[in-house]
């Protein structure tokens, strides 16, 4: 494997996986997001959102805090500094790799 190859297995495989890509970057432009905005924006069902959530909460790079707007539950979803670094990180990556090859 050439060493412009090896750049992409250093990728975070958490933020690689397309929908989880989509979710940080919609985050990374935004100071918040609720749950309603991110399905609607990612074209995910809730379970997959929720689930691709979780996955990041779990990680560090998304906080996400369960209130009520009224009645109704309101869920919104945040991007942690943790989860912007890491962010940042993959895109220079991804930059640094299409500069190598382009």
């Amino acid at each position: 494997m050439s060493n412009d190859l090896r750049g992409l297995a250093d990728l975070d495989r958490l933020i690689h996986e397309p929908a989880r890509l989509l979710i940080v970057t919609i985050l990374a432009a935004v100071e918040s997001a609720d749950f309603l905005f991110l399905q609607r924006e990612t074209g995910l069902t809730k379970g997959n959102l929720s689930a691709h959530l979780s996955k990041l909460e779990e990680a560090g790079y998304v906080k996400i805090e369960k209130t009520f707007k009224g009645k109704l539950p309101l869920t919104v979803c945040k991007l942690t500094a943790k989860g912007q670094k890491a962010y940042t990180a993959y895109r220079q990556q991804m930059q640094a790799f299409m500069d190598k090859t382009g």
